[in-house]
């Protein structure tokens, strides 16, 4: 499959050109603003149109058969919506590529722009072959961005046809409200813990676990300086990471600036003796060595550490980095040592955040915190449901650092 740039100085000397080599049939896929090469581009800050165009992708073709008066006079095309390149009479098949879906194929994803549409035309078929009422071109569109935003496949069908099957033959589709109606169904699976509970005079024992490299060590830091420091808690830190030293002096760095009481324990045995020295803290944060979800052995050693240390709070961490798959069998795996909730971690290096949705459904469990950088104490968040549903729905970019 062929994808061919165009750049002219107007939009419509751009779609002169994508009809003359393409033909009228051809699909554009995107347009933007690029500033012009060379030095006189860079001096002036003069503009062009760049129109991305395929004449592989069978649809219906986004070129009007005569120029639309809107688009005289130089029009920004930075304003034009998915409705500029409609075709101007009906048509029987197909599902029109739009703007929309043709910048979600060029996006994160990098899915080629023939897999997309096919998918389209397939998933049409099947709905009219089960006698399902088709899917109006906004939820189609949704879809695509959904896909961009890294949700898996399925999970985005599923919601997708959840929001047919809830409207009305006669409810009006407006794509504001599509977006919302969709936000509100990612909302409503997602469950949060708020902030650990933490009371003076009752000691609280919280524990992280989770693979390596993940960020356990530098999260427990920022939960100690936070509540050591903003709340007036009197914190204490434990490590079981001795196979890891510069784990083990990274929390005991954190310890001094803080001023923490810190205990480096090797055995169940050890841990039981350094537990009769907690008397007095109100929060104990115990961080554990990185396990491989896939060795039964280690996770049932940190099973009996975990339970010696009679933990209120277990809570699994995992990076936003690692694929959906991961991030589910990760899960899977430690919920044999009793974790209470999910703490996500590394969102200024994921890409998008959608592809966590399917951790959420599977492990139902509830998300605490996030982390979004190597800030001690600031790069961490109380996790809430809007927030987090807008990110994995693709509405409101991911913090950066």
């Amino acid at each position: 499959m062929e994808i061919r740039t165009y750049r002219a100085r107007s939009i419509q000397e751009a779609l002169a050109m994508v009809r003359r080599e393409l033909g009228p049939e051809a699909a554009i896929l995107h347009t933007q603003q690029v500033r012009a090469g060379g030095w006189l581009g860079w001096l002036t800050g003069a503009r062009w149109i760049e129109v991305t165009a395929s004449a592989d992708v069978r649809v219906p073709s986004r070129l009007p058969e005569e120029e639309d008066d809107s688009l005289r006079g130089g029009t920004d095309p930075g304003q034009l919506g998915w409705r500029s390149f409609a075709p101007q009479r009906p048509v029987d098949t197909g599902i029109p590529l739009d703007r929309s879906m043709g910048e979600a194929v060029l996006g994160r994803q990098g899915r080629a722009a023939g897999q997309l549409a096919s998918l389209v035309r397939q998933w049409e078929a099947e709905t009219r072959q089960a006698g399902h009422r088709e899917l109006p071109e906004v939820l189609f569109r949704l879809f695509a961005e959904l896909l961009d935003a890294e949700w898996e496949e399925h999970v985005a069908r599923e919601l997708v046809e959840q929001m047919r099957d809830s409207l009305g033959e006669a409810d009006p589709v407006d794509p504001v409200l599509v977006r919302a109606r969709a936000l509100r169904l990612v909302e409503s699976e997602i469950r949060t813990t708020g902030p650990l509970a933490v009371q003076p005079g009752r000691r609280r024992v919280v524990a992280l676990v989770g693979p390596t490299g993940v960020g356990k060590t530098t999260t427990i830091a920022k939960l100690a300086a936070h509540y050591r420091l903003k709340e007036r808690r009197r914190v204490g830190l434990i490590t079981v990471d001795t196979y890891r030293i510069a784990a083990v002096e990274q929390l005991r760095t954190y310890a001094d600036i803080i001023d923490l009481p810190m205990y480096v324990v090797s055995t169940p045995r050890q841990l039981r003796e350094a537990s009769r020295q907690w008397e007095g803290l109100d929060l104990v944060l115990m961080d554990t060595a990185g396990r491989c979800p896939r060795d039964e052995i280690k996770l049932q050693e940190l099973k009996a550490f975990l339970q010696e240390a009679h933990t209120d709070e277990v809570h699994l961490v995992l990076s936003t980095t690692a694929s959906a798959r991961a991030l589910v069998e990760t899960a899977r795996q430690f919920q044999s040592v009793g974790i209470t909730a999910l703490l996500l971690t590394k969102l200024d290096e994921a890409s998008a955040l959608g592809h966590v949705f399917s951790l959420l459904r599977s492990a139902r469990l509830p998300v605490s915190y996030l982390t979004n950088g190597q800030n001690v104490p600031e790069d961490i968040e109380v996790a809430q449901p809007e927030r987090l549903a807008r990110w994995i729905v693709g509405l409101e970019p991911l913090p950066a650092r």
